[in-house]
């Protein structure tokens, strides 16, 4: 068939989803279906590499510890899940596909990870429904979720939202997406990953694809970059015109900062950051906040504020009031809050035992009784009239008082107990081991029967294995041949299994104290100040929540004038409960007018002219914050790019009427020959491609 002719049929080999704003007429619907093939294909190839790390177990490798074995260091730095991977797979991996090892191991990782850990977004992207890009941001905000359970969930809602009709979802509209969802359901362990991340900061240098050139990296926190960025923006653009691009002279500036400090004449600048932050987040919460449009974190806001303003507003600061009433509460509150720690200090190390502890369950039949003892220590004769009678059940299977053989009936009852009591005990996860005396007379009568020999009697006087102080044990024959040594053989994977099960239980104790110390920390995180805001409803119920020093310090930071560390008075973002639209945008004076005058808030009236008022033009780039095409994550240019969606001055000047584009989009919505822009009052854009493709976007929720 002519390659003119050729239909979407006949480029995908299997089912696939249609697209969210469906098949385009032409050869751009043949790229589409060829990017649903490539996205089938790239699903069927983690799973074979899966299926092929799984054929190449790690049992073959050399132990760790054992000379020739993996370094300790490169171990230890091995992905958890290659732990099961033969360390040869990577290299019949790479030479398969003509791969560097890193690019292999690094394929034999997202491969486990998928089909381990995020099933979901394999099958999605065997459907076409997402491609490798969405498959990146998922692998690097939610395959680290610990919890299955809040993992599989996130991992759903996340693709349900991707895949939504008649929208386009980016990979970095995603990735922040799948940030805030992750901020929002393990927020705790949010704060211990930037922790983290930030010890990893620093500078790093690779070679360019043009010989002569490298590219220099620098991993910071988000307010870092954001402001190195902006200055040295600023600083380009008081740079004279003289043919270097904005980004040769940002560089250059860079260089003489660094390496010619003091040798340049360029005047101080300002740098100026937008935060978003929720009420809850100022009082102490940890709901996620913005940075330039950047989802961080909300002790991260607090510290820059802290650092900007001096106003209290980390963590330790903003609940210390609270902690403090947290410990001077009632008895009832304070058994409540800590009762589940109360099983914290029942940890027990499994490397130590307590010699004191005995099981009950067991008793050991060569201890005698000490009045016994003496008796027979004076008079040989006086231990042959006590009635020789084990102190437990158990003991007559044991060797070492009868003498005749044990019946075969006592020893499979006693074996149906032990087996009793060894699953019991696995299920509820204690060891009870049984004394390692018993278990050595039970094997040495079991070594002297296979050999023909009788089992050793009781004897008046002494017990078998006492002798002086400091003389050798005696030499027992040691009996050998076939029987012998498999007896032996049994005993030994007799032991090697019960020290496993003792291992077993050990663990499953430690694992759920831990559980119960992780329960016992939530609960009284949960009952703290914080946990308190985080849990609230609203901005109102952060407020009601929250304690008196807290509402104090935000009432002091929203009361505050531009100046200082702050380029622009604080602004309060009043929002839609149910959808987070933005509805108006005031400050504190402002709020307190309306308060008196019973007005109420709304956007800001519209203007007479092509300009947009001050308090217009703000509200409307608080409600865009980044170009509206579908797709789009640049950020709205502080100075004009407002599209007129009916155009002026048929068209109102008005927040109904206006959007925020970039400038490359303001421009193609105007030049572009075969599109369709349709606004809508509610801040609706649907956008519509000359081959037929419809998108929609809304303003984004706070």
């Amino acid at each position: 068939m002519p390659r003119s002719f050729l239909g979407v049929d006949d480029v995908l080999t299997g089912v696939a989803s249609a697209p969210s704003v469906g098949w385009a007429r032409g050869p751009l619907g043949l790229v589409q279906a060829a990017d649903r093939e490539l996205s089938r294909q790239s699903a069927l190839r983690y799973r074979a590499v899966a299926a092929f790390a799984l054929s190449r177990p790690s049992s073959v490798d050399r132990p760790q510890g054992t000379r020739g074995a993996m370094a300790a260091d490169r171990w230890a730095a091995r992905p958890e899940l290659l732990r099961s991977v033969s360390e040869w797979a990577t290299q019949e991996l790479s030479i398969a596909l003509s791969l560097t090892s890193h690019a292999a191991e690094s394929l034999l990782t997202t491969s486990l990870t998928l089909v381990h850990r995020l099933p979901a977004t394999l099958d999605a992207l065997e459907a076409g429904a997402v491609h490798a890009g969405h498959v990146t941001a998922l692998l690097g905000h939610v395959a680290p979720v610990a919890d299955d359970t809040v993992r599989a969930k996130l991992e759903r809602d996340l693709l349900a939202w991707a895949t939504r009709r008649q929208t386009v979802c980016t990979p970095a509209q995603l990735r922040d997406k799948a940030r805030r969802e992750v901020l929002k359901r393990k927020a705790r362990s949010a704060a211990e990953d930037l922790a983290r991340a930030i010890k990893q900061r620093g500078l790093s240098c690779r070679p360019d694809s043009c010989d002569g050139m490298a590219v220099v990296s620098a991993l910071l926190t988000t307010p870092e970059a954001a402001a190195l960025m902006a200055a040295l923006g600023a600083y380009a653009d008081a740079l004279p015109d003289d043919g270097r691009t904005r980004g040769q002279k940002m560089a250059d500036a860079l260089l003489d900062l660094v390496l010619r400090p003091g040798a340049n004449g360029l005047s101080p600048v300002q740098v100026v950051l937008t935060v978003v932050a929720p009420v809850g987040a100022l009082l102490g919460g940890d709901q996620p906040c913005e940075i330039d449009g950047q989802v961080v974190p909300a002790e991260v806001v607090r510290a820059l504020l802290t650092a900007l303003t001096g106003a209290r507003m980390t963590a330790e600061d903003v609940t210390a009031e609270g902690d403090a009433a947290l410990a001077e509460g009632t008895a009832t509150a304070d058994t409540a809050v800590e009762a589940p720690a109360v099983e914290a200090p029942a940890v027990e190390d499994p490397a130590v035992e307590d010699p004191a502890v005995e099981d009950p369950a067991v008793e050991d039949p060569a201890v005698e009784d000490p009045a016994v003892e003496a008796l027979a220590a004076e008079d040989p004769a006086a231990e042959d009239t006590t009635p020789d009678v084990p102190a437990d059940p158990t003991a007559e299977t044991l060797p070492g008082g009868w003498d005749d053989p044990v019946p075969a009936e006592v020893l499979e009852r006693w074996a149906a107990e032990e087996d009793a009591r060894t699953a019991d005990h696995l299920l509820a996860g204690r060891d009870d081991p049984i004394p390692e005396e018993v278990l050595i007379r039970w094997a040495a009568a079991e070594d002297a029967r296979v050999a023909g020999q009788p089992p050793p009697r009781r004897r008046s006087g002494p017990a078998p294995d006492s002798r002086p102080t400091g003389s050798p044990p005696a030499q027992q024959p040691v009996p050998d041949g076939w029987w012998s040594r498999a007896d032996r053989a049994v005993d030994d994977a007799g032991a090697a299994l019960l020290e496993a099960e003792q291992a077993v239980g050990r663990a499953r104790r430690l694992v759920a104290t831990a559980e119960r110390a992780d329960s016992a920390d939530e609960t009284a995180w949960a009952a703290s100040p914080a946990g308190r805001v985080t849990a609230a409803a609203d901005a109102l119920g952060a407020l009601a929540t929250a304690t008196g020093d807290a509402r104090a310090d935000l009432a002091d930071l929203l009361d505050r004038t531009a100046g200082g560390g702050l380029a622009d008075r604080p602004r309060i973002a009043v929002t839609h409960a149910l959808t987070g639209a933005l509805l108006a945008l005031t400050d504190l004076p402002g709020l307190r007018r309306a308060a008196r005058a019973g007005t109420g808030l709304a956007a800001p009236s519209g203007t007479g002219g092509y300009r947009p008022g001050a308090a217009l033009d703000r509200h409307v780039r608080a409600r865009d914050r980044r170009c509206r095409f579908p797709g789009c994550r640049r950020p709205v240019p502080t100075k004009g790019e407002l599209d007129h969606g009916t155009p002026w001055p048929a068209g109102p000047t008005s927040a109904a009427n206006l959007t925020g584009f970039c400038t490359g989009h303001h421009r193609g919505k105007h030049q572009a020959p075969g599109w369709r822009h349709d606004r809508q009052p509610d801040g609706t854009l649907t956008v519509t491609t000359p081959s037929g493709l419809t998108a929609t976007t809304e303003p984004p929720p706070y």
